[in-house]
């Protein structure tokens, strides 16, 4: 075992807490933080002005302007806002500076208690090289491969041959899937150097590499320690983040699926000794590959609370975040390893603000309605409310929605319907996705690897079912009744009876909605006052209005309930029922601007942000799959590339400046019977 002293971070007064983060970990904190009788102070920038973790703190403090550098990754503004608001403690949430032994240095200095663990576990542990040479003294079963200081190909390659290929190439320092590479053969090592190397120095200011035998259809499986400033370390049991998507997870559970009494008191006793050997004080995970041998070995330490510690908390009965916050001031662990104890399975689901059907891109804008009910065995962990707005400029993760039960199939059947239950209207989110990956056999059985979600969905991607008739008539009519109840509000004593009736004969609706990437048009007849008949084409739908809310409503269509929850702008109607989620925008209320036929001509921004880039000029030719555009969001660049061959008529949009989701940025017209 390596050595490493147990002196922890400054202990002492957390009675005034600031909370350095934004969004649900802000919120989940400072719920806790009140719960103990503490003070909270939230820290915000321009975009988060009217955020919900700023409208829940005791106090707020303005940190800068809206990019994360200026703002929640600024040391001396963080620190500036707790000597203004007079805080004592200061927690780092997740993410932005939670892994920074800078910060945590710079806030010990200051006189300020912070709530993790001491500034050198979290150096050692956020350079992968010296962590894992520090976990081999230590005795933990590392991933066999190289972390030496000489980084020349060459002992890269003398590495990956002794290894075997194939082998991970990763950067040494940061995470997230950036910098790293896999490398099926030989002759692809130099370039994968390179491209990771490369990737590396601009993500993490650190070209160094790391590289590791690949461990093929691993699960991932983590242990989440604890440890106090007196010597004391216990674990709390693994969690399986096996579902990720490019690297990120998506779905997480505890216990794993397939751990048994064994397996999980050696990976517990090693993720102790890992977290002995940096004299680790506070919350901290532990991550391991687990082969399909039943082998494990080291992956990476995290030196924070996890975003997926919910689950830990409800099998384990436990309040994490109140256990940091004792720890911090001093006080000694209350439980020792034969004190802790497991029930049930939890499942934990990552509702994200982007696109499935467009590759995953993350989505941006108002929210015009947030539903997540919680009920028995569910918590909703939310970051986000009705009138708030998902920004360019953060992570797009709007909620985690957790279910327990006393088996994992309850878990996961509880899941699946409080998802089904959801609505988020306004950015398009992965809430169709998850109920479809739950339901997945695959991942019922709990057999889900690292390779889940490539081997379900392949090449293609996640693409939901064609969208049945009956889902747009119901929107259909809901439109028809909402413009119905508009018309009437702004006319005096009228009868209800005389509803959908007129003088010229039967009122016949036209809405037309573009689904699928075609045109679907609907005629809405009354057939009584609370009864219509929908047609499109051959198809014929009767729905009859059982009850009608502002946001929710009960049909009957051809004698099926259908239950679901809406919104209608009077021009777009937002639907969410059952497993699928639908916006349809009535092109029938509005004139449309000149389109091709399947609507391809027109560009329109994917989602707020910067219009970094026009690629293309009027009158200028392009071919399917040419950049059109580059458009700066969600701390990435996307590049909007021409979906037909044609020549751009018009560009509308200004490059440099900030665009809407949905915002026209460029037309063009199809080119028929000869090369674009």
């Amino acid at each position: 075992m390596g050595g490493g002293s147990m002196k922890g971070p400054r202990s002492g007064d957390v009675s005034t807490l600031l909370v350095a983060n934004r969004g649900e970990i802000a919120l989940r904190i400072m719920r806790t933080a009140r719960a103990m009788g503490l003070q909270t102070v939230a820290v915000y920038s321009d975009a988060d002005a009217r955020a919900s973790h700023v409208k829940f703190a005791d106090k707020a403090v303005r940190i800068g302007a809206a990019p994360v550098a200026e703002s929640y990754l600024s040391i001396d503004n963080i620190l500036a806002a707790a000597n203004v608001s007079g805080a004592t403690a200061i927690h780092p949430g997740y993410g932005f500076l939670s892994e920074n032994a800078e910060f945590a240095k710079a806030v010990a200095d200051a006189g300020l208690t912070f709530v993790g663990p001491p500034p050198a576990a979290i150096d050692v542990m956020g350079d992968k090289a010296r962590a894992k040479r520090r976990m081999i003294e230590a005795g933990v079963p590392c991933v066999p491969g190289y972390e030496g200081e000489d980084q020349s190909e060459k002992s890269f390659g003398n590495a990956a041959a002794k290894a075997g290929f194939p082998v991970m190439v990763k950067a040494a320092a940061g995470g997230g899937g950036r910098g790293m590479r896999l490398v099926e053969k030989p002759t692809d090592l130099a370039a994968a150097l390179k491209l990771a190397r490369s990737e590396a120095q601009n993500a993490f200011g650190n070209g160094d590499l790391i590289l590791e035998k690949a461990i093929l259809r691993p699960r991932h499986v983590e242990i989440q320690v604890f440890a106090d400033s007196h010597g004391n370390v216990v674990h709390l049991g693994e969690r399986d983040c096996s579902v990720q998507r490019r690297h990120q997870k998506v779905i997480e559970e505890a216990p794993c699926p397939v751990m048994t009494a064994d397996l999980r008191e050696q990976m517990g006793k090693a993720a102790v000794e890992a977290a002995r050997a940096v004299g680790y004080v506070g919350a901290g995970t532990v991550e391991f590959l687990l082969d399909e041998a039943g082998k494990f070995y080291f992956l990476e330490m995290n030196t924070r609370l996890q975003v997926e510690h919910p689950v830990t908390e409800m099998i384990a009965g436990l309040d994490l975040v109140a256990l940091q916050l004792r720890v911090a001031r001093g006080e000694k662990l209350r439980l020792s390893q034969q004190d802790v104890s497991l029930r049930g399975h939890a499942i934990e689901v990552r509702l994200y603000a982007e696109d499935p059907e467009g590759g995953f891109l993350p989505s941006t804008g108002p929210i015009h309605l947030f539903r997540a009910p919680a009920g028995e065995g569910v918590r909703v962990d939310a970051g986000v409310e009705t009138g708030g707005e998902v920004s360019s400029f953060y992570d797009p993760m709007i909620a985690k929605v957790i279910a327990h039960g006393d088996t994992r199939d309850e878990a996961r059947r509880r899941l699946i319907a409080t998802l089904r239950s959801t609505a988020v209207f306004g950015p398009r989110t992965n809430r169709d996705f998850l109920i479809d990956a739950l339901g997945q056999p695959a991942f019922a059985a709990g057999k889900a690897t690292t390779a889940f979600i490539s081997e379900t969905y392949g090449d293609a991607g996640f693409k939901p079912a064609s969208t049945d008739i009956g889902l747009l008539a119901a929107a259909a009519v809901l439109q028809h009744a909402a413009a119905l109840a508009r018309a009437s509000a702004a006319v005096l004593d009228v009868n209800p009876s005389l509803h959908n009736w007129a003088s010229a004969g039967q009122i016949e609706t036209i809405i037309e909605y573009e689904v699928d990437r075609a045109t679907q048009k609907l005629f809405v007849k009354p057939v009584d006052r609370m009864t219509y008949s929908v047609v499109s084409g051959a198809q014929t739908k009767q729905v009859a209005v059982q009850s009608l809310e502002a946001d929710t409503a009960r049909l009957i269509i051809d004698g099926q309930t259908l239950d679901l929850t809406y919104r209608d702008d009077g021009r777009t109607i937002w639907l969410a029922s059952g497993d699928r989620s639908l916006e349809l925008i009535n092109f029938a209320s509005f004139i449309r601007p000149k389109r091709s036929a399947a609507g391809q001509g027109l560009l329109l921004a994917p989602m707020h942000g910067r219009l970094a880039e026009i690629s293309v000029a009027e009158g200028g030719r392009v071919k399917k799959g040419d950049r059109l555009a580059v458009l700066e969001a969600m701390k990435m660049q996307h590049e909007l590339v021409a979906e037909i061959d044609g020549r751009v008529t018009r560009i509308a949009a200004v490059a440099g400046t900030q665009i809407a989701a949905r915002d026209l940025i460029l037309e063009i017209e199809p080119v028929m019977g000869e090369a674009a």
